[in-house]
């Protein structure tokens, strides 16, 4: 899970300062405000990390990317391309990670549950983007690795330093001979494989490479503007690895959970009835109001055609998903992908309420809430409702999500440079800093509808 981010001289971001993260972590704001921009720094570091150019430092994307940014000169904030991006992140694992000496019969050298990395990248005056310096930090050692020579930018060399509180017992050690310096980066977070032979003893730091890379494997994002309804769906039979960025696979991702037949207990507590993640969605569907039946079906047997099929009530009939309200077709990636990734995955959801009403926006908080207790997940969105935050206010005053299970923010850009706050949420679900104009101004909005009517009733 995501424990902490920061981000600096990032689009509309100088600097966030810490973001601390839970298993809800919501950004809110107006438009412009930056949140998406939160949102964008992981799907870059995503789509980087997922790319076959070793020597690339940063993707940037394209049309089919998670996210098309441009170039360095379009991301830095203000454009002052002589300062450095900079991104910094720690997680931690479920079960404890463990580094071995191998050449002490498998000595444990360290071991923890949180990792953080960091990472400074600039830009030459001749536009190659290049890493100034990366570091991780695990079991109180910072292992950093950093230009030597400043007019060499391929001169690299790395180091590790004990932080407060940890005696310093590990050092780095070179064999006799000429200390040839390193090669850039892997990309912008890995270690080059000369680091093995350049050092006895550093080929673990190739570890905190792959730890970085599963991170990122197990984010899965969802774009704000989906897919549109189709009439039928072609499945192959294969495994999609999400919903796709505008939900368009999520058929075929409930057509292979239903081929694996995994099952999910529907309700809390022991002994509840286990259904598929297609049933699953399908409760939800009803539970928020939105239909009654939903099912998925083959259009003739041994074809690879399929038909969803609706009734919007009980005693209605069943008609295709093209044929009802645009909502269901917009809400359906959301819910599946809750229930469709493995545990303890990390979700990225961009405006889930988009093209849905109220009541079902604030149903989406009991979605998320089951979800994350269910599947293990952790949800980081950016949203403008005001509906599901006012129902996860309403879960954590009921005692049914626990509140510091959730991390707010508000987001607004003062002077053109974005600007966080941390809403503070009590025991009871209340926000004891509610920024001004959140979400509008309600009593401002009836104050002066009441002096129109008062004016239109004097004139009359």
């Amino acid at each position: 899970m995501i424990k902490k981010l920061e981000i600096n001289n990032f689009k509309s971001w100088q600097s966030t300062g810490d973001i601390h993260c839970s298993k809800l972590t919501g950004f809110f704001g107006t438009n412009s405000s930056g949140k998406t921009g939160l949102l964008q720094q992981l799907l870059l570091l995503k789509q980087t990390t997922e790319s076959p150019d070793r020597f690339q430092v940063l993707e940037f994307g394209n049309e089919k990317s998670y996210v098309e940014l441009g170039t360095f000169n379009d991301v830095i904030y203000g454009h002052h391309i002589r300062e450095p991006l900079g991104f910094e992140i720690e997680w931690s694992f479920e079960k404890p990670f463990q580094i071995t000496d191998p050449s002490r019969k498998k000595f444990t050298l360290f071991t923890g549950t949180d990792l953080s990395f960091s990472v400074n990248i600039r830009q030459t005056d001749k536009g190659r983007v290049y890493v100034e310096n990366l570091s991780y930090i695990f079991d109180n050692y910072k292992f950093l690795m950093k230009q030597t020579k400043k007019e060499k930018q391929e001169d690299y060399d790395i180091f590790v330093e004990a932080l407060p509180g940890k005696e310093k017992k590990f050092e780095f050690k070179r064999p006799p001979g000429r200390p040839w310096g390193l090669p850039a980066p892997v990309k912008f977070y890995g270690f080059p494989d000369q680091v093995k032979a350049y050092y006895q003893n550093a080929g673990f730091l190739s570890d905190f490479q792959l730890k970085f890379e599963e991170l990122f494997k197990d984010i899965y994002y969802l774009g704000p503007l989906r897919d549109y309804p189709r009439r039928q769906y072609i499945w192959s039979g294969a495994q999609p690895g999400d919903m796709g960025r505008r939900g368009e696979q999520v058929i075929d991702a409930l057509l292979f959970s239903r081929e694996r037949g995994e099952k999910i207990p529907r309700g809390r507590g022991r002994g509840k009835e286990k259904v598929t993640v297609e049933e699953y969605v399908a409760y939800w569907l009803k539970e928020l109001e939105l239909i009654n039946e939903f099912r998925v079906e083959q259009i003739t047997a041994g074809s690879n055609l399929y038909q969803v099929k609706l009734k919007i009530s009980a005693q209605g009939s069943e008609v295709l998903i093209t044929d009802v309200g645009f909502g269901v077709s917009q809400i359906l990636p959301v819910i599946t992908l809750c229930y469709y990734v493995p545990p303890g995955s990390t979700l990225l959801i961009e405006q889930p309420e988009i093209h849905l009403h109220p009541s079902v926006q604030a149903g989406l908080a009991d979605v998320f809430i089951d979800a994350i207790e269910k599947k293990n997940i952790q949800i980081i969105l950016e949203s403008h409702s005001e509906h599901l935050l006012r129902r996860l206010q309403r879960r954590i005053a009921e005692e049914k999500f626990a509140g510091h299970l959730a991390a707010l923010y508000f987001c607004e850009r003062i002077n053109g440079e974005s600007t966080l706050k941390k809403l503070e949420l009590d025991a009871f679900g209340k926000i004891r800093n509610w920024p001004k104009g959140f979400f509008g101004d309600e009593m401002a909005e009836m104050a002066a509808m009441s002096e129109a009517v008062m004016k239109r009733k004097t004139n009359a």
